[in-house]
């Protein structure tokens, strides 16, 4: 089953964590070179951000990208620069994930100016079907939000990966040992 393979994979890997601002803090280093980092609450257990690092064909460490959470802030270039870039009054797309379900699947609009369709790469890695009856939506102060309820396998891979994770001894803020020269 995938769902087993993908929890193997967490497993195996080297993880380090960190106890900061009310939050754990886990990093992964894979076999394969990729890096994942995560971050929970520490009062609920909720995932509030995962992003992904890869190496660059050369080797060198690439962007983090953000797969749940708040996109990482680019800085923005000088006004007088000659720079084409998004418009500012564009809708933004973030994910934020509940202890039930995913938040979000394809949104458009009906004058067609903003389409985006994107995947719940949670299913995809556990290589588990969309079902539409888990669908729902609702609009709320100028934000459409779009849940997909999590399937059982989903949850109890999550349950799982958390008990793993409160194993793990994670270093407060001060805790870290840094050799000096």
């Amino acid at each position: 089953m995938a769902v087993q393979s993908w929890i193997d994979v967490l497993k195996s890997s080297k993880k380090t964590a960190l106890i900061h601002d009310g939050k754990r803090k886990i990093h992964y280093l894979f076999i394969d070179g990729k890096e994942m980092a995560e971050e929970y609450d520490l009062k609920t257990d909720e995932l509030i951000v995962r992003k992904w690092r890869h190496k660059s064909t050369l080797g060198a460490q690439g962007q983090w990208q953000v797969e749940i959470g708040d996109p990482l802030v680019v800085p923005v270039p000088s006004s007088d620069s000659d720079v084409i870039k998004e418009n500012c009054s564009n809708p933004v797309f973030t994910r934020k994930d509940t202890k039930t379900s995913f938040q979000c699947i394809i949104i458009k609009t009906s004058n067609k100016k903003y389409y985006k369709k994107f995947s719940v790469v949670d299913l995809d890695r556990s290589q588990l079907p969309l079902d539409s009856s888990a669908l729902s939506f609702t609009h709320t102060n100028n934000t459409l939000i779009v849940s997909y309820k999590k399937p059982k396998e989903i949850l109890i891979l999550e349950e799982e990966l958390l008990k793993e994770l409160k194993k793990l001894k994670g270093t407060g803020e001060g805790d870290v040992d840094c050799k000096t020269q």
